[in-house]
C-alpha cells in the first residue's frame, strides 16, 4: 500500500504508532492496527478542544485563577462567596460556548499521563510545557506566576502540586455550589 509522505509525516508528528502483532513500535504507516500514544491522543484531543484565541484564553484563565483564590478563604455557604461563584459560573458558561459538546473533559490522571517529564542535567525533573494541552497549560501558567523554573521548563514537582491543588479547589467549589443549592430554613 502506498502512502503519501505528508500523511506519514503528519502521523509521526502526532505520535501515532503501529501496534502490529509482531510487537513493533514503529510510526504508523496506515495499518488498521494503528493506535495513538498517550501524548498523541492528548495532542489530538487538544486540537479538538482549543477554539479560543490565546489572549482570550489567558484572560479567562486569569479571571478563573483569581476567583478560585478568592473562594479558597471562604467557607462553603458564606454569602461572601457569591461574587467568586458568579465569576466562575460565567466563565464555565463562556467555556461551554467555545467548546463542542462532543469533547469530554480530561480526567486529571489522563492529563498527568500525557505531559512529558524529562530529567534535566541540573538533576531536577522538569516538564515539557508544550506537551500540556490547552486550557491546562494556561491554567498552570496562571497558577505559577512568580514561581521559580528552569529555562528549559517548569519543575515537574510544581506540575504535580498544581494538579493536586486543582483537585482540591474543585472539591471546595463543589462544596460551595452544594451549599448554595441547599434550601435556607428560617
Amino acid at each position: 500500500m502506498l502512502h503519501r509522505a505528508s500523511d506519514t509525516k503528519q502521523a509521526e508528528r502526532a505520535g501515532v504508532r503501529d501496534a502490529s502483532p509482531q510487537g513493533r513500535d514503529t510510526p504508523w504507516r496506515g495499518s488498521i492496527h494503528g493506535s495513538l500514544t498517550p501524548q498523541a491522543a492528548c495532542h489530538q484531543r487538544q486540537q479538538e478542544v482549543t477554539h479560543m484565541p490565546d489572549d482570550e484564553l489567558r484572560e479567562l484563565e486569569a479571571k478563573r485563577r483569581k476567583a478560585l483564590w478568592m473562594l479558597s478563604s471562604i467557607s462553603p455557604g458564606e454569602s461572601k462567596a457569591f461574587d467568586a461563584l458568579s465569576i466562575l459560573d460565567d466563565l464555565e458558561l463562556q467555556e461551554r460556548k467555545n467548546s463542542p459538546h462532543t469533547v469530554k473533559a480530561f480526567e486529571l490522571n489522563q492529563l498527568r499521563d500525557c505531559v512529558t517529564v524529562q530529567h534535566h542535567h541540573s538533576g531536577i525533573d522538569i516538564i515539557l510545557e508544550q506537551t500540556i494541552p490547552q486550557p491546562w497549560r494556561e491554567r498552570f501558567n496562571q497558577a505559577s506566576i512568580g514561581s521559580t523554573r528552569l529555562l528549559d521548563g517548569p519543575y515537574a514537582s510544581d506540575w504535580y502540586k498544581f494538579l493536586a491543588c486543582w483537585q482540591s479547589e474543585m472539591q471546595h467549589l463543589k462544596a460551595h455550589r452544594a451549599a448554595c443549592s441547599e434550601p435556607k430554613l428560617d
